[in-house]
């Protein structure tokens, strides 16, 4: 089965909104075997719906929509489709009686603007909401199918699972869409592929995406339109391929986390981790507390964006600094160690860099970073070019911290055979 998503909502069109419900929907109708050939977004406006929706059923006879079902002025999706398949719409007394109680058990009351929700169109299956006061609605006819949802991300997700895709299992068949990711870092998008160029032609019928981003390439391998249990053993088969090709560049599936994969070692082996931060300014003890449960392992740490931090809190000498600078390997090697000694730790990260847009120069210029990582009292060094905005550089200087350590662990579990 084929179908269309249509995001309604002018904030969307705006950037003021990000549209997470097409990406949500993307992926839970490809697990039910339904395949999306095209998502669009149109601004509230009747005409621009009906027109999307027309062309959609035009092409798939089947198309999703989220958004305009709500009780204001702007919320006109509902309308414009009723009116596309010449279903009027009608006033039920038992959804306006259900509102009348959801607002209630709230202390409130549903004003007029409510009683247009209580409206659907006739003939149409109303695919009730317990999570919040706008229905879902599926419309059929030799026009195709078009399935209605509100625009609020958790009633979208509920309604989607609970009362949409059981209505769509029967109609895509036994066969699935699924997808598995292997999450990579320190390697090029260009080095990426050729370390895997074999790997393509082995892993067919799937198919291979490569997903750059500043937390490094993912690489997206898809089953299209296999029996389950055929599409889970292919896509394991080939991570697996790909994982030996990208050696200990790879660090983890799906939505692994490396902070998450980082702490886990670190748990595993009884060790605490601190963190001295220089022009990360905090970027990476926000991705380690990010995780939930970090507190058995991550101490705290120092941002260090002054020199006389640097000297003060961490014991970095004054003489280092003026002989190489901030910005410099033996900076981030002490910075590293002033971190695990003051904390008391097993493992401690440094970053000291230029993440500009100004301050750089011909030998240290934007993007420069050193990552200290102390390791039981060992340090190593790391230096590194990162391109992109601050933003951007902050990001990469945080995973490349992360990453730095997990292959530091590696290392050691691969000596003593852990």
């Amino acid at each position: 089965m084929q179908i269309e998503i249509l995001t309604v909502g002018t904030e969307l069109l705006l950037g003021y909104t990000l549209d997470t419900n097409g990406a949500e929907l993307g992926r839970a109708l490809a697990e039910a075997g339904v395949r999306v050939t095209r998502r669009v977004s149109v601004e509230d406006q009747a005409e621009a719906i009906s027109a999307a929706v027309r062309e959609a059923l035009s092409r798939t006879g089947a198309v999703l929509t989220t958004g305009g079902l709500g009780p204001t002025a702007d919320d006109v999706t509902k309308r414009a489709v009723a009116e596309l398949f010449g279903m009027p719409l009608e006033f039920r007394e038992e959804i306006w009686q259900g509102l009348v109680e959801r607002f209630r058990r709230f202390g409130r009351t549903p004003s007029e603007r409510n009683r247009g929700q209580a409206e659907v169109p006739r003939g149409a299956t109303v695919l009730p909401n317990r999570w919040g006061t706008a229905p879902g609605l599926w419309l059929e006819s030799e026009r195709g199918l078009a399935i209605l949802l509100p625009g609020v991300p958790g009633e979208m997700r509920a309604l989607l699972r609970h009362e949409v895709l059981p209505r769509l299992a029967s109609r895509a068949g036994r066969t699935v869409i699924r997808a598995r990711t292997l999450r990579t870092f320190g390697l090029l998008e260009s080095s990426v592929a050729d370390r895997v160029a074999e790997v393509e032609a082995e892993v067919a019928p799937l198919s291979l995406a490569y997903l750059p981003g500043v937390h490094g390439v993912d690489l997206r391998l898809v089953a299209w339109g296999l029996p389950p249990a055929e599409a889970e053993e292919r896509l394991a088969r080939g991570i697996e391929r790909l994982r030996r090709s990208l050696a200990d560049h790879a660090y983890g599936e799906d939505d692994t986390d490396l902070a998450a994969v980082v702490l886990d070692r670190l748990r595993a082996r009884g060790m605490r981790l601190a963190v001295a931060e220089s022009c990360t300014g905090g970027c990476l003890g926000e991705r380690i507390t990010a995780i939930p449960g970090s507190s058995e392992v991550f101490v705290g740490g120092v941002i260090a964006y002054d020199n006389a931090l640097k000297v003060s809190e961490l014991g970095v000498s004054e003489d280092l600094l003026r002989q190489h600078g901030a910005v410099s390997e033996p900076v981030a090697q002490a910075m590293a160690e002033g971190a695990g000694r003051r904390f008391g730790v097993g493992a401690a990260l440094a970053v000291t860099g230029i993440a500009g847009p100004s301050g750089g120069t011909p030998e240290k210029p934007v993007g420069l970073v050193y990552l200290g990582v102390w390791v039981n009292g060992d340090v190593t060094v790391a230096r590194s070019l990162f391109p992109g905005d601050r933003r951007e550089i902050r990001e990469r200087a945080a995973q490349a911290a992360l990453f730095q350590l997990f292959r530091r662990l590696e290392r050691q579990d691969s000596q003593t055979g852990g």
